[in-house]
Order: structure tokens, then sequence, then C-alpha cells
């Protein structure tokens, strides 16, 4: 879902960068390989990108989770703010990097419950996190111990929102468009509602 106003910043090539948007751009660069067209819309203002590839590296090094379980969180929270670009690109990352099984990736992407026990109390966690703005009750943090994580889980989830809000908030002002790579994951929330 984007915003109804799209800003009307360019995009920001590598080329054309100015000095402090062109350091933080080579930093994303040098990070996953690429500049995608998020990066590129969020260089605008390079500190709201550098502070993005920040918390993503911290997330991704130094939480808790899994790789699956990362790439859970993250679609869980793009798929609640309604963000059609991070759903397309976690969802390639889930296919392809984060060896998160198609049909836990296609439950999520489709309003559907995940299969997997302590992944759908991840879901249902993350999802509640995003849904109380941080505010979960006593009996949604109980089942969610239940289900084998640990408080330092829901700190980690903590930190995931806030690179998404980033993200997902970016991308809605933007309407960033998706990057080819991802395509084949493109995701609309309204379609996927409605499945």
């Amino acid at each position: 879902m984007s915003a109804e106003y799209q800003l009307k910043l360019p995009l920001i090539e590598l080329e054309q960068a100015d000095e402090e948007a062109r350091q933080v751009l080579e930093k994303a660069k040098a990070q996953v390989g690429f500049i995608p067209n998020m990066y590129s819309a969020m260089a605008n203002a390079p500190a709201l990108l550098d502070t993005y590839l920040y918390g993503y590296e911290h997330f991704r090094k130094n939480s808790e989770f899994s790789a699956v379980e990362q790439e859970v969180v993250f679609l869980i929270i793009s798929r609640e703010n309604g963000c059609n670009y991070c759903m397309a690109a976690h969802s390639m990352l889930a296919d392809k990097q984060s060896g998160v099984p198609e049909e836990v990736t296609d439950a999520i992407r489709n309003y559907q419950p995940v299969a997997d026990k302590k992944l759908a109390a991840l879901v249902r966690f993350t999802g509640n996190m995003v849904e109380t703005r941080g505010r979960p009750s006593q009996k949604n943090v109980e089942d969610f111990l239940l289900a084998g994580y640990n408080e330092r889980h829901i700190l980690d989830i903590i930190l995931a929102q806030a690179v998404k809000t980033i993200s997902n908030y970016s991308n809605h002002v933007f309407h960033t468009p998706v990057d080819e790579m991802f395509s084949h994951r493109a995701w609309n929330d309204k379609q996927a509602s409605a499945a």
C-alpha cells in the first residue's frame, strides 16, 4: 500500500550522489552487493538510509533468531504495514537466501495460518507487536515464551520493527518501484488479504 501522496524526489544513483549520499550508498552496496531502488530513494536523506542499514545489519548479525525466523519477522511486519516493496524483497530473500520453506512464505503472504507451531507463534506475536504498537498483553507474551522464545527475542522484534518502519514508510511515500530481481514475488496487500 502506498501513501496517497508521492514524494517527487528522484532515486539517487551512486554516480550522481553528493558526497554524503555516495558514502552511504557505497556502504549499502558493500552490504548487499547492489543498490536496490529502496536505498536509492532513502539516500535523499542519507541519515535515514544510514540508520536503516545500521539497524538492519545488527538485526541480521546479532539477533537471537535463526535466518528463517528473521525473515518471518520481517515479512510479518512488512505485511502488517502493507509494504508491497518489502514483501516482494523479503519473499525473494526467504526463497533464495534465508531458507524459509515456500509454504511458510506463501502462507504469510496470503494471510493464511503457518503450519509450523513455533513459527506460527512467532507470526502471531510479531503481528501483535505491530498491532498493539509494542504493548503485548501478559497472555501474548506467555504464549510466545511457551513456544520456545525468550524475552531477548521480544527486544529483537522491536529492533526489526524500527528497521521496517523506516523502510516500509519510506516505500509508502516514495511508491518505490520493485526491483526486477524481486518482481517475481510481487505482492499487493489488497489482493493478498482477499485471497
